[in-house]
């Protein structure tokens, strides 16, 4: 008989698969620009509704024709900057030279453990003698109301250093928002935690196929344990179980469909389940998005822009109630 072929289980692109260190991502590669502003912005996943829109791609089977399309809405409470970072180089890498608090917000403390006293100036920051600046940003859940608790994020930024302090010192008091850095049509990573789904079984967490149901030991195990069996351990290739869900993942090129105010447009009846109503900016994101509701999502210039899509005109945003009723 031939031998079966098929493709083997599981991405080897994702290993380990073990929990993330927080619910909040780690931004590991960033944008390159020549506008000084930060690269990111957080926000909080909400839900998933759906719009009608004009199809204006030239290029589409279906242009200029009405068609159907699915968003996430993201909730966007203004950002603030938390404290300003100096780099210096430093073996084959840089490392913090300095580091600028700016503010002693009370709501931190939740988070981290603020100075008893600010120490140091942005005036003290001398651009010419550093290889870069960054800036640690923290959000603004208690706007939205399911949590007090900020989260912070280190976010690079574009432009000279010259330019990065000058931007530093015109914001260093003032609320960052998601509209200052992004326009409709515009597309994003996001950075974000996936539903954590805890320990579960190789069919679930590799998806590999059902052993003859006259098999003694177990339909849902691996058939085989690879050649290493006979060294007493075995190769980490093999679909075991193990932690499924809670990784970090980065999702590329979404498009950002719509950017607002109007909490109204979004409001949907009987609110959004295990969320409630959006009371902040948002944006509408084609597509889903990775993690549960409620959680940290790290919007950031793309990294490995593709050929930019048509921004679809929507005529309407599907408010109707998602309670099965």
């Amino acid at each position: 008989m031939p031998k079966a072929q098929r493709p083997r289980f599981g991405s080897m692109q994702y290993w380990p698969r073990k929990r993330a260190k927080r619910a909040t991502a780690r931004v590991r590669s960033w944008a390159t620009t020549k506008e000084a502003k930060p690269l990111a912005f957080a926000g909080y996943k909400a839900g998933m509704t759906h719009v009608q829109a004009t199809d204006t791609n030239k290029h589409a089977q279906q242009k200029n024709q009405d068609i159907t399309i699915p968003v996430t809405i993201i909730e966007c409470p203004p950002m603030k900057i938390f404290s300003v970072r100096a780099y210096k180089p430093h073996g084959y890498g840089t490392a913090v030279a300095k580091e600028i608090v700016l503010t002693d917000d009370k709501d931190l403390a939740k988070r981290i453990k603020p100075p008893k006293k600010l120490e140091g100036k942005l005036d003290d920051l001398k651009p010419e003698d550093y290889q870069d600046i960054t800036i640690i940003c923290y959000t603004q859940p208690k706007k939205i109301g399911f949590k007090k608790k900020p989260d912070l994020f280190e976010i690079r930024m574009g432009g000279t250093n010259e330019e990065k302090l000058a931007y530093i010192k015109e914001h260093q008091d003032k609320d960052i928002a998601i509209q200052d850095l992004y326009q409709e049509g515009d597309l994003v990573d996001t950075h974000g935690i996936t539903k954590g789904k805890g320990y579960q079984g190789a069919v679930k967490r590799f998806g590999i196929g059902l052993k003859d149901h006259k098999s003694e030991k177990g339909r849902r195990t691996p058939g085989s344990l690879g050649g290493w069996k006979g060294h007493a351990h075995f190769m980490y290739r093999i679909a075991h179980a193990g932690q499924t869900g809670y990784h970090q993942r980065t999702q590329y090129n979404n498009m950002l469909l719509k950017l607002g105010d109007d909490t109204e447009a979004v409001r949907i009846k009987g609110g959004i389940v295990k969320y409630g109503n959006v009371k902040n900016p948002y944006t509408l994101i084609k597509g889903s998005i990775q993690g549960p509701k409620k959680r940290a999502v790290i919007l950031a210039k793309p990294v490995r822009q593709k050929n930019h899509e048509s921004l679809p005109t929507i005529k309407a945003i599907n408010k109707d109630s998602k309670q099965g009723r």
